[in-house]
């Protein structure tokens, strides 16, 4: 897309349309949690609920007018970006049968390395982050993590 006005604003209001999504789906899944009404009388679809109704609400406010944005990314950069997102998904599918552990490394490692840091810093600062979380999780929050098969 070349940088014109109308193809940033256009840019803009895919934006806008994707958040858009986002928050109808988000306010959707958070009106499905069922709860026991004795426990709490707002219960635990409030939050979801009223963050989807505000995100909506920006949405539509930027979808009428969303001034300027950014060029969509071409190249090195889109690969990049749309590298991230693959990751995650990659990290979240690894979970259960690789660990907690391994899946936040291989994540941490990639995205590490995929913004440019040399491969041993990036092996490096992925294990702190997996030591760190694990730590953070099992031991002061007291969170069960999935161990994986390789450690389970």
């Amino acid at each position: 897309m070349s940088d014109t006005p109308s193809s940033s604003s256009l840019v803009g209001r895919i934006g806008g349309l994707l958040m858009l999504a986002l928050a109808i789906a988000y306010g959707i899944g958070g009106s499905q949690i069922e709860y026991a009404f004795a426990s709490d009388p707002l219960g635990p679809r409030v939050v979801p609920v009223l963050l989807a109704i505000i995100l909506t609400a920006l949405c539509l406010l930027y979808l009428k007018s969303p001034g300027s944005t950014e060029a969509f990314p071409k190249g090195q950069l889109l690969v990049k970006i749309a590298a991230v997102p693959l990751l995650l998904f990659t990290s979240a599918l690894l979970l259960e049968p690789a660990g907690f552990a391994v899946s936040i490394f291989l994540l941490t490692l990639g995205v590490g390395w995929i913004f440019g840091a040399p491969l041993r810093l990036a092996v490096v600062g992925a294990v702190g982050q997996a030591a760190l979380w694990w730590f953070v999780f099992s031991y002061l929050l007291d969170v069960y993590l999935p161990a994986g098969r390789l450690f389970g």
